[in-house]
């Protein structure tokens, strides 16, 4: 009927298509965009009372440095490595033609806020110690270089694409649809080897290594910051299906079917990781642990986000399931065995969830078994993307301890980092004073230490 329509007004479908598809990117950017203040609801939410302001602060700046260098540098380096890793070649001078081009300003700004959501995972895990300068140099790495090579290698025709050299050698394409490794599981590594690089907090182990809570300030903010970002996520997934409407033999078309898939399995996939987590922490804990669920729900949206319009909805369900169920153990791992001190779980949540998720598409791929070869890209692309994200990671916080160090003073910590880098508390009226006093959560509960009450 619509097409009927603008076919008797005399008007130009493609055109129409076109400018309702550009209107839709831009919302669904926007909406992207909303995830940022998620990211940081949700972080200052986990770390103490002295450090929130800083914790704002870092987010802040994966944004503001962030879109500036991912213009100047980021997406232009992205086009070539997609040159230089495909047998097709290409221009490399026209990879950075986007700057001058108005016509290119819309994708890019598409491009660029999934770009901050990588670089912004990467503060959840190193909050407290940090030094802001460091941080910073590591943000803008994240975005200038580290993120868009991965990009370069994947949506960008590279390595890894369909027309990329690994992609061709094996007759298909990696895939990863909204981004759960070539987003999440880079920003999951890449926090993981700077928390391991940067160190543990002071007090998190004690003489013996065993892990010792140390509680988060708002379980308020925490949960808040979840359902922020759950809310952004559907501008993530379902705004990646960027064509709304499709122009053929004369006639257009609404593509609700691939909207809906995208959608559906979002939903699920984000309801059945909270669960695995609920069910998960009983198990561990022996109670629903609120935060734990938070988590949970985080890590079954990551674990479909690069698998919704691959996969049925049974599928996304169970493949956000397995994301949920893997985020408690997961961190368990990361602070019990290899004895880093993630803040906020950013491994467990994105890079396992994003990972295990990605590789398990053929599994559950629509209209059966996507195939052997399907499966073996799958993994090839997990294992290339995390080996090009621990090299360069530590490669560029080894730079930054070199040319500004690490971490903070010891007394600087022990103050807090909203006085010492920033000079400010993000709760004035409560200033002053020691450590309040509060029972200690039994050792069993550690897996559910970001809740409790303010520190200072």
């Amino acid at each position: 009927m619509i097409g009927d329509l603008l076919l008797q007004s005399g008007a130009d479908l493609e055109a129409i298509a076109s400018g309702v598809n550009n209107v839709w990117i831009l919302v669904v950017s926007f909406l992207i965009f909303f995830m940022q203040p998620g990211f940081a609801l949700l972080e200052a939410g986990q770390v103490r009372a002295k450090n929130v302001g800083n914790v704002l602060m870092k987010n802040m700046l994966d944004w503001t440095l962030g879109v500036l260098v991912y213009f100047i540098v980021g997406a232009g380096l992205a086009g070539v490595i997609g040159i230089l890793t495909s047998p097709g070649g290409g221009s490399l001078a026209g990879a950075f033609s986007y700057i001058n081009t108005p016509g290119a300003w819309i994708g890019w700004l598409f491009g660029a806020v999934f770009a901050m959501t990588a670089a912004t995972i990467v503060s959840g895990a190193v909050a407290e110690r940090m030094d802001f300068t460091a941080y910073a140099v590591i943000a803008g790495a994240m975005t200038a270089v580290i993120y868009p090579v991965v990009q370069g290698l994947t949506w960008s025709g590279g390595l890894l694409a369909g027309s990329g050299y690994i992609g061709a050698a094996l007759g298909t394409g990696y895939l990863d649809f909204a981004g759960a490794t070539v987003v999440h599981m880079v920003g999951g590594i890449a926090g993981l080897v700077v928390a391991k690089m940067v160190g543990s907090r002071t007090g998190r182990f004690d003489e013996s290594g065993n892990s010792q809570p140390i509680p988060g300030h708002s379980m308020i903010f925490a949960v808040l910051g979840t359902l922020m970002l759950a809310f952004g996520w559907y501008g993530f997934n379902v705004g990646t299906q960027a064509t709304v409407l499709s122009v053929s033999d004369g006639s257009i078309a609404f593509m609700g079917e691939a909207l809906g898939r995208v959608a559906l399995v979002t939903t699920l996939g984000m309801g059945a990781g909270a669960l695995g987590a609920m069910f998960t922490s009983v198990r561990f804990q022996g109670k629903p642990d609120p935060l734990w669920t938070a988590n949970g729900l985080l890590a079954g949206l990551v674990a479909v986000t690069g698998a919704v319009p691959h996969v049925t909805w049974w599928g996304g369900l169970v493949i956000g399931l397995i994301g949920g169920l893997l985020v408690l153990p997961a961190y368990r791992w990361v602070v019990d065995s290899l004895q880093i001190d993630d803040v906020c779980g950013v491994f467990a949540v994105h890079g396992a969830a994003g990972g295990v998720g990605t590789i398990l598409i053929p599994v559950f791929a629509v209209g059966g078994f996507g195939g052997l070869t399907q499966l073996i890209m799958q993994i090839i692309g997990v294992l290339v993307i995390g080996t090009w994200t621990v090299l360069a990671t530590m490669a560029v916080t080894k730079l930054a301890d070199v040319t500004v160090g690490l971490r903070v003073s010891a007394e600087e910590e022990a103050e807090g980092l909203d006085q010492g880098e920033h000079g400010i508390s993000a709760y004035p009226e409560f200033g002053g004073g020691g450590e309040p006093s509060r029972p200690e959560r039994p050792a069993v509960t550690d897996g559910g230490e970001y809740g409790g009450q303010a520190d200072d």
